[in-house]
């Protein structure tokens, strides 16, 4: 029963990524997490790590090339810290959310009770891990169509909301808008799996609220609501 369960798992994410596996224990080692793997007694070569050791390698090279060819007045520097950005431990989460691959991760009872589903370190590792085990089950041109199509597409918008403290921080200060300051306004769920709501004011005027699973992440989704916000001409809250 538990097997059956599984391949219906994986085969749900294969529709959701739009890639068949032709050796499916590829997918099903890449969302192992070591802890998962310790508990079912199985060789530790079973889990995701060496696949996403493989994976981001694959990564860096394919973000490298579109980074290369799509900016042709970038500098080496230019180049090594937009790369940086676009498939840092955040960014690749942040990717992965988006497919809802959390979901299918495989925890142990240990790491799943301390939040490890919500853990962005573990989230992006197994990012990595399926395109490492894509690479493996088809070669370059598959892994390059999925990091295309799930880590390098909207870039623009993604660099948005990845750099959205920085940027509003700058656009503030540089139209006299007042202070920035972010107010912790709520927390719900258990001490190891909490959500913290955050509000952005400039001033005394509300301008942006975000929620995550750190007051960091709350606070870049509340900077990129305002953001989004004063972009569209809108008047703070």
């Amino acid at each position: 029963m538990w097997r059956f369960m599984l391949e219906e798992k994986l085969e749900e994410l294969e529709q959701k990524i739009g890639y068949s596996f032709r050796d499916r224990r590829l997918l099903e080692q890449a969302l192992t997490h070591s802890s998962c793997a310790n508990e079912r007694r199985i060789n530790k070569s079973e889990d995701y790590e060496r696949l996403e050791f493989l994976g981001d390698a694959v990564l860096e090279l394919v973000s490298s090339d579109y980074i290369y060819r799509e900016n042709r007045d970038m500098s080496e520097g230019q180049m090594t810290k937009y790369r940086s950005a676009v498939v840092c431990e955040p960014a690749l989460a942040f990717c992965a959310r988006d497919i809802g691959l959390p979901q299918y991760i495989m925890l142990g009872k240990g790491e799943e009770a301390t939040g490890g589903r919500n853990r962005d370190s573990i989230i992006s590792d197994v990012m990595e891990a399926v395109i490492g085990a894509i690479y493996l089950d088809s070669g370059m041109e598959a892994a390059r169509t999925f990091i295309h199509r799930f880590v390098l597409s909207d870039l623009k918008n993604r660099q948005l909301f990845y750099d959205a403290k920085t940027i509003l921080q700058e656009r503030v200060q540089k139209e006299n808008k007042g202070s920035l300051r972010y107010e912790l306004t709520g927390e719900e769920g258990p001490e190891h799996d909490k959500t913290f709501m955050v509000e952005a004011y400039i001033g005394s005027v509300r301008v942006g609220s975000g929620a995550g699973h750190s007051k960091k992440a709350a606070e870049q989704r509340a900077a990129y609501e305002a953001l989004l916000h004063m972009d569209q001409g809108g008047r703070p809250h």
